[in-house]
């Protein structure tokens, strides 16, 4: 994971004043938060440990995935090349709609199609 210097030389800091690994201190702060599918939104606070050190505060919101893909998206929702879906939804192979001169998707109608046994 990369974030930016200055959060990058706060987290050595506060890795050394705890005396833990900086992986660990991630891996509690990610398990205080309990990230898991379906979470509800947590606010932590850290406290200062020092006048110089300040880890401050996050919020996490469960991300939401669209419900109308795009070309583009549902090729990246099927690991495949977009002209790969277009041929397949042209030949009604895959379900989506074409409106105007683009294709749309339902993400559920694609993953429901993708689950199902031939």
């Amino acid at each position: 994971m990369r974030i930016p210097q200055a959060q990058a030389e706060k987290l050595d800091r506060v890795a050394f004043e705890l005396k833990i690994p900086k992986q660990d201190l991630i891996a509690g702060l990610v398990e205080d938060m309990k990230i898991a599918p379906g979470f509800t939104r947590r606010r932590t606070e850290v406290v200062e440990i020092d006048d110089n050190v300040s880890v401050g505060r996050a919020s996490f919101l469960p991300y939401a995935p669209m419900e109308v893909l795009t070309l583009p998206l549902a090729a990246d929702l099927l690991h495949v090349e977009e002209d790969v879906v277009v041929e397949m939804a042209e030949a009604g192979d895959l379900p989506g709609r074409k409106l105007g001169d683009e294709w749309r998707f339902s993400r559920i109608a694609l993953i429901k199609w993708l689950g199902r046994a031939e």
